[in-house]
């Protein structure tokens, strides 16, 4: 996994730029005011809901109903919590990356051309299907929960999933060509997958965790770049009005 290892070193050094900080800190700064905000209100009606549907009925029904009630109110928090890092994805994904993905292919890989698309409405689209999917999924394995040890392993396999889905997506859709983006996807699957895994690991540490749709976005553009620049193998790509031009590098 030396391209995860790299991406992440690479990430840690950008960090070093102060625009970077300012793209970073504010989805999750806006993710948080809004859904803390909305517990004070929401949170008691969303505890005595939880308290009436699986797993907790289960728990209820075996005598154990202190535990129904705190599982009601861990799993009411554990929300609260997903929907504030959903949001800060998405803030991060539709508004942070293409902000990301210019200054660092102009600064980092200023050699690699721009053949994909530009497409406002596919990033946002590929954004909402990921959370709409993630939020169904996460859902439909509450039950699981109950299994010892998979009420750790489950948050972080499918926070790992959204973010790869999302962000490796957006980091190439304006250099990668489809061919390219498909053959990418292909040989690089599990290496996405385990940065997203790495990532989703700090959402567990205390306020760092909501910078992390940030910082996934900030590592998946170097990854995903220095991929295209290894499957374009060195060649250097040059646009000359409408029609792309490749040449070897010397």
């Amino acid at each position: 996994m030396t391209e995860v290892v790299l991406a992440l070193m690479r990430t840690v050094k950008t960090l070093g730029r102060r625009r970077v900080w300012v793209l970073l800190l504010w989805p999750a700064a806006v993710a948080l005011l809004v859904w803390v905000g909305l517990a004070l209100f929401l949170l008691e009606w969303l505890v005595a809901s939880l308290v009436e549907v699986p797993p907790m009925t289960w728990l209820a029904g075996w005598g154990a109903l202190w535990l129904a009630k705190l599982g009601a109110v861990l799993g009411g928090w554990l929300l609260v919590l997903a929907a504030a890092f959903v949001t800060a994805m998405l803030l991060a994904a539709i508004f942070v990356m293409p902000m990301l993905s210019e200054h660092l292919a102009a600064s980092d890989y200023p050699e690699l051309a721009r053949l994909g698309k530009d497409s406002v409405s596919g990033a946002v689209w590929n954004s909402v299907s990921a959370v709409l999917l993630f939020a169904g999924g996460w859902l439909l394995t509450l039950p699981l929960w109950l299994i010892p040890g998979f009420a750790l392993l489950l948050p972080i396999l499918w926070m790992a999933w959204l973010t790869r889905r999302t962000f490796a997506y957006d980091a190439l859709t304006v250099h990668a060509t489809d061919d390219e983006w498909r053959v990418l996807r292909r040989q690089h699957s599990l290496p996405l997958l385990m940065l997203g895994v790495t990532l989703a690991l700090l959402t567990h540490v205390p306020v760092l965790g909501l910078l992390t749709p940030s910082l996934a976005a900030l590592a998946y553009v170097h990854y995903c770049l220095e991929a295209l620049r290894g499957l374009r193998q060195g060649a250097v790509v040059t646009v000359i009005g409408e029609l792309p031009t490749v040449k070897e590098a010397i």
